[in-house]
C-alpha cells in the first residue's frame, strides 16, 4: 500500500506547528499555574493539552510525515533478529571477563612502570 500523499501548504503547516508548540507550552504553564489544585488536576490539564498539541501537530504535513516515519520505524524494528537470552548472557559474560583481564593487565603495567621508574630515578 503506497503512502498517502500529503498536500503541502507551507503557511498552514507553519501556523499549525506554531499553534501546537504554543499549546504544548500552555500545558506546561497550566501545570505550574494550577499549583493550588490537586496533583491529578494539574497532571490531567497538562496531559490533556499535550494530547491536543499532538493532534494539532499531527494534522500538519510535517506531522503526518513524522507519523509515517514512526510507523515505518516500528515495522523495521520488528524485522530485527534479536539475540536470545542465552546469547545475551554469554556475550555479557565474555565482555566482563575481557574487561577484568584488561584491568588486571593495565594494573600490572602501571605498577611495574611505577616500580622501575622510582628505582631508576632513585626515589623510594
Amino acid at each position: 500500500m503506497p503512502p498517502k500523499q500529503v498536500q503541502k501548504n507551507p503557511m498552514k503547516d507553519k501556523i499549525q506547528i506554531v499553534a501546537a508548540v504554543l499549546i504544548l507550552i500552555g500545558g506546561l504553564a497550566a501545570f505550574y499555574l494550577l499549583a493550588d489544585k490537586p496533583m491529578i488536576a494539574r497532571v490531567g490539564a497538562m496531559l490533556g493539552l499535550f494530547v491536543v498539541a499532538g493532534l494539532v501537530g499531527y494534522y500538519s504535513a510535517p506531522g503526518r510525515e513524522f507519523g509515517q516515519y514512526a510507523v515505518e520505524s516500528v515495522d523495521e524494528a520488528k524485522k530485527v533478529v534479536w539475540p536470545s537470552r542465552k546469547e545475551t548472557l554469554q556475550s555479557t559474560g565474555v565482555i566482563f571477563v575481557f574487561v577484568l583481564i584488561m584491568a588486571l593487565f593495565l594494573w600490572v603495567v602501571d605498577w611495574s612502570l611505577t616500580f622501575f621508574l622510582t628505582k631508576f630515578i632513585g626515589q623510594g
